[in-house]
């Protein structure tokens, strides 16, 4: 620790503004609270428009994987079956497990989706609606 004294030309005292000068800041300090809503709400947009895209390829990811396995392990897996149980039956259990599978991977991307859906910025409508509720002095305490 050391003994130096605090610099009086550095510590200055908060002074009282006045009035004039409160309101002139009022401007000022409006455009900055308005570009920190823009901000908020471009930050909330990209999040739930990030999860809706997300969703999306994760649906189609499942189709994909639907094609692939409709394509190689349904023949393969006919061919395996058919050994133990008749043709059709092997078909059968073949397409009742690629649907399941199929089912699953839909569901999974259905709920990543649901999270972007609707695509509106609510935390930051509300924090909009809270500040202009705040300008205009409509509060809990002197409701209006």
């Amino acid at each position: 620790m050391s003994d130096q004294k605090p610099d009086p030309k550095r510590e200055r005292p908060r002074q009282k503004r006045s009035l004039a000068a409160l309101l002139t800041s009022v401007p000022t300090q409006v455009q900055e609270l308005v570009q920190r809503e823009i901000e908020l709400l471009k930050t909330e947009l990209i999040e739930k428009l990030k999860a809706l895209g997300i969703g999306v390829g994760l649906i189609a990811a499942a189709l994909v994987v639907l094609l692939f396995f409709v394509g190689v392990l349904l023949t393969l897996a006919i061919i395996g079956l058919s050994y133990v149980m008749p043709d059709w039956a092997a078909a059968l259990v073949v397409a009742g497990v690629l649907l399941i599978v199929a089912v699953v991977l839909a569901l999974v991307g259905y709920g990543v989706m649901k999270r972007g859906i609707p695509p509106v910025p609510t935390e930051a409508i509300e924090s909009i609606q809270k500040d202009i509720r705040a300008v205009r002095g409509v509060g809990k305490r002197g409701e209006r």
